[in-house]
């Protein structure tokens, strides 16, 4: 009789593992796998966005005033679309500030290959890593798409923030190295690197801002916003927990998750799909037309 029981704890173990392995995948294929084979569906169904030939449209959309308008200081966060059929898929972020009565607003955002001017024609320039200043309207659309607003912070808040945001800004590049598109470093993790100096901002860029994770190396420590806690591996697998970011599970830069602070499914292929309102993916409570003074840092 005794002879036989390890052979019975042997065929249990591997059941047990069977079971385990059984759970994981289903769980992979349900939060990971079916929402982007769904994705992929409805683009394949979608009309396609026509390839810009001429010039884009980058022009202001009005949101910020002239600098001599707002002399208080002032930090905004945007995200907008990428150009042409990826912007189904990805976002663009960048930062605008203004210490108190600057005569102008400063735009910072890493840009890789820039292949348009202010204006919006082609006049291409490799930019890389180097965080590009004013390179296009501040509040400007990206390539005829408006961009939505992150955050919105002004007054004594905002003068804190900006010394410190220009001292990342000017430390970007010798810290995170060569632009690389995917998983980073590109533009979103320059702003997402950035943003980490001043947590007290409490924003988190939006699931679809691919790169935001990027972290040289394997990391384990405080999130961005030091609300909870992250495991990271060059940003392509982690895990975050906390109340700004919510709760993340990061594959291949594919985010599964949930935001804590204004409920919402963050779903791979879809981005943030507020709960209450109609499905789409969404990044910010606030439209570019509101223009109310209230600080605002929106939910990713």
């Amino acid at each position: 009789m005794s002879t036989t029981l390890p052979n019975v704890e042997i065929i249990g173990g591997t059941r047990q593992r069977a079971g385990l392995f059984i759970k994981a995948l289903l769980f992979f294929l349900i939060v990971f796998v079916a929402p982007v084979v769904l994705r992929v569906a409805i683009f394949l169904g979608e009309a396609p966005v026509a390839n810009l030939t001429g010039s884009a449209d980058m022009a202001s959309t009005g949101y910020l005033p002239s600098a001599d308008r707002d002399p208080a200081p002032r930090v905004v966060v945007m995200s907008a679309p990428l150009s042409g059929e990826r912007g189904k898929f990805f976002t663009h972020t960048w930062i605008v500030l203004k210490a108190e009565n600057a005569p102008s607003w400063e735009r910072y955002e890493v840009l890789g290959y820039a292949s348009r001017d202010f204006n919006g024609e082609l006049n291409g320039v490799w930019l890389g890593s180097t965080p590009s200043l004013n390179r296009y309207a501040p509040d400007g659309r990206w390539y005829g798409r408006t961009p939505i607003i992150l955050a919105d912070v002004r007054g004594p808040a905002a003068a804190a923030m900006v010394p410190k945001l220009k001292h990342a800004i000017d430390t970007y590049e010798a810290t995170l190295g060569h632009y690389r598109f995917w998983p980073g470093p590109n533009s979103n993790t320059f702003v997402a690197a950035v943003l980490r100096s001043v947590p007290e901002l409490g924003v988190s860029l939006p699931p679809t801002a691919v790169g935001r994770d990027f972290k040289p190396g394997i990391y384990v420590g405080l999130t961005d916003s030091r609300t909870g806690i992250e495991a990271s591996a060059w940003g392509v697998l982690g895990l975050k927990m906390g109340w700004v970011e919510g709760v993340e599970m990061n594959l291949f830069t594919f985010v599964a998750g949930l935001d804590l602070r204004a409920p919402a499914l963050k779903v791979p292929g879809f981005g943030s799909v507020r709960l209450g309102v109609p499905a789409q993916a969404v990044a910010s409570d606030r439209p570019l037309n509101d223009s109310s003074d209230r600080p605002l840092a929106a939910a990713n």
